[in-house]
């Protein structure tokens, strides 16, 4: 049985947590920004499925070892105990990409890279009795987490990080990452029978990620893993499993999915990525022989002043341009004051800003009835929620 950890924003471990629940997976253990789970079998459907589905996760690793190790040589040894041989292929570049080490004896981060990448190499040259690893293959990733003198190995399955969706061609100026966004709807409970609007659309980003959420499609089946370059990639399993999730697409829900921006271009930025988002989700349709479309959400051009409610409730979502992102601190102060008349637009409607900025509150006049901190990017930002 293999465990596994998936990697997410610090603050959202809670929300990957129960993601990986409704996804059949046993949470073992979790600290900042990490997730370990299992799946209870020997296969890699876990590693697939993953993948596939996780909306809120950044990556998905394989647990090569875990064992405490207070000195390098049993760093070594410990890492040299780990089956690389059933993982990697023989042409494998590894690649100790970072190292975390917190509270412990080894701390050299050099050093451990070093010590991790020959302790594998080491192994699989005595188990193929070679004494050159060719690395002409593709860059296999591994992370190291040193917490408290117990370390943890971890292989990448991912490759690219996983909000890399691929239907973004465009994300124009600082877009917010496709699992913020996930982890925000997430966090607010909404629910596709809710209508939703993004006033400073962007590049679309919060209203295809609740598109995809509301008919269920699985947000990395139109893209590539890392796990395809590991020794035990089936490529058969894979397309079973695609078109599993294939199948659990719903193209006969009813949603109200809206966007907004004073920028024309972000507008038809908005359309084109959400057209490339339900064209993959069309494509998946067709491995099980449907032609069903996935409605598209709809954007229009407009300041967020001149918007009016259409309907009773419904819950506002977005991530207005702040200091750090575009323009300065003053100009965003300003529009977080003019912000205030969303109050009066949308009466009877939920609203969630995340921002970086401190001053949102006194800003727009008003304090939150909830407030969530998350780590989006390299930024510390809040979720303020303000209810109906």
């Amino acid at each position: 049985m293999n465990t596994y950890a998936s990697l997410c924003a610090v603050g959202a471990e809670r929300i990957l947590g129960n993601e990986l629940k409704h996804l059949g997976f046993k949470l073992e253990s979790n600290a900042p920004g990490r997730v370990f789970f299992t799946d209870g079998s020997s296969s890699f459907d876990a590693v697939y499925k993953a993948n596939f589905c996780l909306r809120t996760a950044d990556r998905v690793y394989i647990q090569m070892a875990k064992y405490k190790a207070d000195n390098f040589d049993s760093l070594f040894a410990g890492c040299y105990q780990a089956p690389w041989q059933d993982f990697l292929r023989k042409d494998s570049r590894v690649v100790v990409d970072k190292v975390r080490a917190y509270k412990s004896r080894i701390e050299s981060e050099h050093t451990v890279q070093s010590m991790i990448q020959k302790a594998i190499y080491k192994k699989l040259g005595e188990v193929w009795g070679i004494t050159t690893m060719p690395e002409s293959g593709e860059k296999c990733d591994v992370r190291v987490y040193i917490d408290e003198d117990i370390v943890r190995i971890m292989l990448d399955t991912s490759g690219d990080p996983l909000h890399k969706r691929g239907y973004r061609t465009d994300g124009g100026t600082a877009p917010l990452r496709e699992t913020t966004a996930a982890v925000l709807l997430q966090e607010l409970m909404w629910r596709r029978k809710t209508p939703l609007h993004d006033p400073f659309c962007g590049s679309g980003t919060i209203a295809i990620e609740a598109a995809l959420y509301a008919h269920n499609v699985a947000p990395g089946l139109g893209r590539h893993f890392a796990y395809e370059h590991l020794s035990f990639y089936d490529p058969n399993r894979v397309l079973e499993i695609k078109k599993e999730e294939a199948a659990k697409i719903r193209t006969d829900v009813e949603c109200r999915i809206t966007g907004s921006d004073i920028d024309g271009d972000a507008v038809q930025r908005s359309a084109l990525n959400a057209e490339h988002a339900c064209v993959t989700a069309g494509r998946a349709l067709q491995l099980i022989g449907s032609d069903a479309r996935i409605p598209r959400p709809e954007f229009i051009r407009s300041s967020f002043a001149d918007l009016k409610a259409p309907f009773e409730t419904g819950l506002i979502l977005c991530n207005p341009p702040y200091g750090e992102r575009l323009g300065d601190q003053s100009q965003a102060e300003t529009l977080y004051q003019d912000m205030a008349s969303l109050f009066t637009d949308f009466p009877g409607w939920q609203i969630g800003v995340i921002t970086s900025q401190k001053s949102f509150q006194k800003c727009i006049g008003r304090y939150a009835d909830q407030q969530k901190n998350l780590k989006a990017g390299n930024l510390d930002t809040t979720l303020y929620v303000y209810n109906a």
